[in-house]
Protein backbone atom coordinates (compact mmCIF):
# COMPACT_ATOMS: atom_id res chain seq x y z
CA UNK A 1 0.00 0.00 0.00
CA UNK A 2 1.21 3.52 -0.80
CA UNK A 3 3.15 5.10 2.06
CA UNK A 4 1.53 7.99 3.90
CA UNK A 5 3.67 10.67 5.53
CA UNK A 6 1.30 11.26 8.47
CA UNK A 7 3.23 10.69 11.69
CA UNK A 8 2.10 8.23 14.36
CA UNK A 9 2.82 9.08 18.01
CA UNK A 10 2.73 6.21 20.53
CA UNK A 11 2.71 6.74 24.29
CA UNK A 12 5.31 4.33 25.70
CA UNK A 13 6.32 5.90 29.00
CA UNK A 14 3.99 4.62 31.71
CA UNK A 15 4.93 2.19 34.47
CA UNK A 16 2.17 -0.36 33.79
CA UNK A 17 1.67 -1.00 37.50
CA UNK A 18 -1.36 -3.24 36.98
CA UNK A 19 0.76 -5.76 35.11
CA UNK A 20 3.73 -5.55 37.47
CA UNK A 21 4.48 -9.25 36.97
CA UNK A 22 5.94 -8.24 33.61
CA UNK A 23 6.88 -4.58 34.04
CA UNK A 24 9.35 -5.21 36.85
CA UNK A 25 11.68 -6.22 34.02
CA UNK A 26 10.31 -4.56 30.88
CA UNK A 27 8.43 -1.37 29.99
CA UNK A 28 4.83 -2.26 29.24
CA UNK A 29 5.05 -1.74 25.43
CA UNK A 30 7.86 -4.33 25.32
CA UNK A 31 5.80 -7.15 26.85
CA UNK A 32 5.70 -9.89 24.26
CA UNK A 33 2.66 -11.23 22.47
CA UNK A 34 3.99 -14.31 20.74
CA UNK A 35 7.61 -13.52 19.95
CA UNK A 36 7.21 -9.76 19.45
CA UNK A 37 6.52 -6.83 21.83
CA UNK A 38 2.97 -5.49 21.82
CA UNK A 39 4.50 -2.24 20.55
CA UNK A 40 5.56 -4.07 17.38
CA UNK A 41 1.99 -5.34 16.94
CA UNK A 42 0.62 -1.79 17.25
CA UNK A 43 3.13 -0.36 14.78
CA UNK A 44 2.32 -3.15 12.35
CA UNK A 45 -1.36 -2.14 12.36
CA UNK A 46 -0.43 1.33 11.16
CA UNK A 47 2.19 0.01 8.76
CA UNK A 48 -0.40 -2.21 7.09
CA UNK A 49 -2.16 0.97 5.95
CA UNK A 50 1.08 2.63 4.81
CA UNK A 51 1.88 4.70 7.92
CA UNK A 52 5.54 4.04 8.74
CA UNK A 53 6.78 7.23 10.45
CA UNK A 54 6.63 6.74 14.23
CA UNK A 55 7.41 8.93 17.23
CA UNK A 56 7.70 7.02 20.50
CA UNK A 57 7.24 8.90 23.79
CA UNK A 58 9.56 7.11 26.20
CA UNK A 59 9.71 7.14 29.99
CA UNK A 60 9.92 4.14 32.31
CA UNK A 61 12.76 1.83 31.16
CA UNK A 62 12.84 3.70 27.86
CA UNK A 63 16.42 2.58 27.22
CA UNK A 64 15.11 -0.95 26.58
CA UNK A 65 12.94 0.36 23.74
CA UNK A 66 15.89 2.34 22.36
CA UNK A 67 18.11 -0.73 22.42
CA UNK A 68 15.43 -2.85 20.75
CA UNK A 69 15.15 -0.55 17.75
CA UNK A 70 18.86 0.27 17.64
CA UNK A 71 19.55 -3.45 17.10
CA UNK A 72 16.37 -4.20 15.13
CA UNK A 73 17.99 -4.45 11.70
CA UNK A 74 20.69 -6.79 12.94
CA UNK A 75 18.24 -9.06 14.73
CA UNK A 76 15.95 -9.15 11.68
CA UNK A 77 18.69 -9.92 9.15
CA UNK A 78 20.54 -12.99 7.98
CA UNK A 79 24.23 -12.19 8.26
CA UNK A 80 27.72 -13.60 7.69
CA UNK A 81 30.46 -12.54 10.10
CA UNK A 82 34.13 -12.38 9.20
CA UNK A 83 35.88 -12.56 12.54
CA UNK A 84 39.42 -11.93 11.32
CA UNK A 85 38.48 -8.60 9.71
CA UNK A 86 35.66 -7.80 12.16
CA UNK A 87 33.28 -7.25 9.26
CA UNK A 88 29.76 -8.31 8.43
CA UNK A 89 27.86 -9.14 5.27
CA UNK A 90 24.07 -8.77 5.23
CA UNK A 91 22.56 -11.70 3.34
CA UNK A 92 18.97 -10.59 3.61
CA UNK A 93 16.80 -8.41 5.83
CA UNK A 94 13.24 -8.86 7.02
CA UNK A 95 13.02 -5.45 8.71
CA UNK A 96 9.93 -3.29 8.24
CA UNK A 97 10.21 0.07 6.43
CA UNK A 98 9.77 2.05 9.63
CA UNK A 99 11.26 5.38 10.60
CA UNK A 100 11.33 5.53 14.39
CA UNK A 101 11.97 8.68 16.44
CA UNK A 102 12.55 7.90 20.13
CA UNK A 103 12.05 10.81 22.55
CA UNK A 104 12.67 10.68 26.29
CA UNK A 105 9.61 12.45 27.71
CA UNK A 106 10.42 11.90 31.39
CA UNK A 107 9.98 9.19 33.98
CA UNK A 108 6.95 10.56 35.86
CA UNK A 109 5.44 12.74 33.09
CA UNK A 110 1.69 12.56 32.54
CA UNK A 111 0.22 11.53 29.18
CA UNK A 112 -0.53 15.14 28.26
CA UNK A 113 2.98 16.18 29.20
CA UNK A 114 4.43 13.48 26.98
CA UNK A 115 2.35 14.67 24.03
CA UNK A 116 3.39 18.27 24.65
CA UNK A 117 7.05 17.28 24.59
CA UNK A 118 6.86 15.93 21.02
CA UNK A 119 5.20 19.06 19.58
CA UNK A 120 8.27 20.08 17.56
CA UNK A 121 8.52 16.62 15.99
CA UNK A 122 4.98 16.54 14.57
CA UNK A 123 5.21 20.08 13.22
CA UNK A 124 2.13 21.72 11.73
CA UNK A 125 0.53 18.66 10.17
CA UNK A 126 -2.24 16.28 11.16
CA UNK A 127 -0.85 13.41 13.24
CA UNK A 128 -2.07 10.23 14.89
CA UNK A 129 -1.73 9.15 18.50
CA UNK A 130 -2.34 5.94 20.39
CA UNK A 131 -1.35 4.07 23.52
CA UNK A 132 1.41 1.46 23.71
CA UNK A 133 -0.83 -1.28 25.07
CA UNK A 134 -3.92 -1.58 22.85
CA UNK A 135 -4.55 -3.43 19.59
CA UNK A 136 -7.51 -3.73 17.26
CA UNK A 137 -8.58 -4.29 13.68
CA UNK A 138 -9.17 -0.57 13.16
CA UNK A 139 -9.14 0.58 9.55
CA UNK A 140 -6.67 3.45 9.91
CA UNK A 141 -7.41 4.92 6.49
CA UNK A 142 -11.14 5.05 7.22
CA UNK A 143 -10.34 6.67 10.57
CA UNK A 144 -8.23 9.34 8.88
CA UNK A 145 -10.86 9.97 6.20
CA UNK A 146 -13.53 10.38 8.89
CA UNK A 147 -11.34 12.90 10.72
CA UNK A 148 -10.86 14.96 7.59
CA UNK A 149 -14.61 15.14 6.92
CA UNK A 150 -15.58 16.95 10.13
CA UNK A 151 -12.88 19.62 10.38
CA UNK A 152 -12.50 19.43 14.17
CA UNK A 153 -9.25 19.27 16.13
CA UNK A 154 -9.52 15.71 17.42
CA UNK A 155 -10.97 12.29 16.67
CA UNK A 156 -10.95 9.42 19.15
CA UNK A 157 -11.71 5.82 18.25
CA UNK A 158 -14.68 4.77 20.39
CA UNK A 159 -15.03 1.10 21.33
CA UNK A 160 -17.27 -1.08 23.45
CA UNK A 161 -15.91 -3.64 25.89
CA UNK A 162 -16.98 -7.26 25.86
CA UNK A 163 -18.31 -8.71 29.07
CA UNK A 164 -15.98 -11.05 30.95
CA UNK A 165 -18.64 -13.66 31.62
CA UNK A 166 -21.41 -15.33 29.68
CA UNK A 167 -24.77 -13.55 29.88
CA UNK A 168 -28.03 -15.37 30.46
CA UNK A 169 -31.55 -14.31 29.54
CA UNK A 170 -33.88 -16.09 31.97
CA UNK A 171 -37.52 -16.72 31.16
CA UNK A 172 -39.85 -17.17 34.11
CA UNK A 173 -38.11 -18.24 37.28
CA UNK A 174 -35.33 -20.51 36.07
CA UNK A 175 -35.49 -21.28 32.33
CA UNK A 176 -32.58 -19.96 30.28
CA UNK A 177 -34.06 -18.71 27.00
CA UNK A 178 -30.79 -17.45 25.46
CA UNK A 179 -27.06 -17.32 26.15
CA UNK A 180 -24.29 -14.99 24.93
CA UNK A 181 -20.71 -16.15 25.48
CA UNK A 182 -19.14 -12.67 25.38
CA UNK A 183 -21.80 -9.97 25.25
CA UNK A 184 -20.99 -6.30 24.97
CA UNK A 185 -20.92 -4.41 28.25
CA UNK A 186 -23.46 -1.79 29.26
CA UNK A 187 -23.54 -0.19 25.81
CA UNK A 188 -21.23 2.67 26.76
CA UNK A 189 -18.55 3.77 24.30
CA UNK A 190 -15.08 4.20 25.77
CA UNK A 191 -11.78 5.75 24.72
CA UNK A 192 -9.97 3.17 22.60
CA UNK A 193 -7.02 5.37 21.65
CA UNK A 194 -6.18 5.51 17.94
CA UNK A 195 -6.63 9.28 17.81
CA UNK A 196 -6.25 11.62 14.84
CA UNK A 197 -5.21 15.10 15.92
CA UNK A 198 -4.50 18.57 14.60
CA UNK A 199 -1.65 20.69 16.03
CA UNK A 200 -4.28 22.96 17.60
CA UNK A 201 -4.71 20.36 20.35
CA UNK A 202 -1.45 21.56 21.92
CA UNK A 203 -3.33 24.71 23.00
CA UNK A 204 -5.46 22.41 25.16
CA UNK A 205 -2.50 20.93 27.08
CA UNK A 206 -1.52 23.33 29.86
CA UNK A 207 1.73 22.20 31.43
CA UNK A 208 1.84 18.52 32.27
CA UNK A 209 -1.88 17.92 32.46
CA UNK A 210 -3.22 14.40 31.95
CA UNK A 211 -4.44 14.02 28.35
CA UNK A 212 -7.52 12.02 29.35
CA UNK A 213 -8.74 14.62 31.87
CA UNK A 214 -8.46 18.34 31.18
CA UNK A 215 -7.39 18.37 27.49
CA UNK A 216 -9.94 15.84 26.21
CA UNK A 217 -12.69 17.19 28.45
CA UNK A 218 -12.11 20.73 27.19
CA UNK A 219 -11.93 19.60 23.57
CA UNK A 220 -15.30 17.91 24.08
CA UNK A 221 -16.70 21.03 25.80
CA UNK A 222 -15.71 23.14 22.80
CA UNK A 223 -17.18 20.71 20.28
CA UNK A 224 -13.71 19.84 18.95
CA UNK A 225 -13.76 16.09 19.69
CA UNK A 226 -15.44 13.58 17.38
CA UNK A 227 -15.85 9.82 17.84
CA UNK A 228 -15.00 7.23 15.20
CA UNK A 229 -17.12 4.25 16.27
CA UNK A 230 -15.29 0.96 15.89
CA UNK A 231 -17.45 -2.16 16.16
CA UNK A 232 -14.70 -4.67 15.47
CA UNK A 233 -12.04 -6.19 17.68
CA UNK A 234 -10.22 -4.06 20.27
CA UNK A 235 -8.38 -5.03 23.43
CA UNK A 236 -6.13 -3.25 25.89
CA UNK A 237 -3.39 -5.21 27.66
CA UNK A 238 -4.07 -3.87 31.13
CA UNK A 239 -3.48 -6.97 33.24
CA UNK A 240 -1.67 -10.30 33.03
CA UNK A 241 -5.01 -11.90 32.18
CA UNK A 242 -5.29 -9.61 29.14
CA UNK A 243 -1.75 -10.49 28.08
CA UNK A 244 -2.53 -14.20 28.24
CA UNK A 245 -5.74 -13.76 26.23
CA UNK A 246 -3.94 -11.77 23.52
CA UNK A 247 -1.16 -14.33 23.34
CA UNK A 248 -3.67 -17.18 23.00
CA UNK A 249 -5.34 -15.38 20.11
CA UNK A 250 -2.00 -14.75 18.40
CA UNK A 251 -0.69 -18.28 18.84
CA UNK A 252 -3.95 -19.80 17.62
CA UNK A 253 -3.94 -17.72 14.43
CA UNK A 254 -7.11 -15.89 15.51
CA UNK A 255 -5.57 -12.44 16.18
CA UNK A 256 -8.00 -10.03 14.52
CA UNK A 257 -5.42 -7.25 14.63
CA UNK A 258 -3.08 -9.28 12.40
CA UNK A 259 -4.10 -7.53 9.18
CA UNK A 260 -1.56 -9.12 6.85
Amino acid sequence: MKENKTKVVILCGGRGSRIAEETEVLPKPMIQIGTKPILWHIMRIYSHFGFNDFILCLGYKGYIIKEYFANYFLHSADIKLYLKTNSMQVLGSKAEPWQVTLIDTGLETTTGGRIRRIKEYVGKDTFMLTYGDGVGDINIRQLLRFHRTHGKLATVTAVQLEGRFGALKIKGEDTVSSFWEKPKGDGAWINGGFFVLEPGIFNYIPGDSTWEIEPLQNLARDGQLKAFKHNGFWKCMDTLRDKIELEQLWNSGKAAWNLE
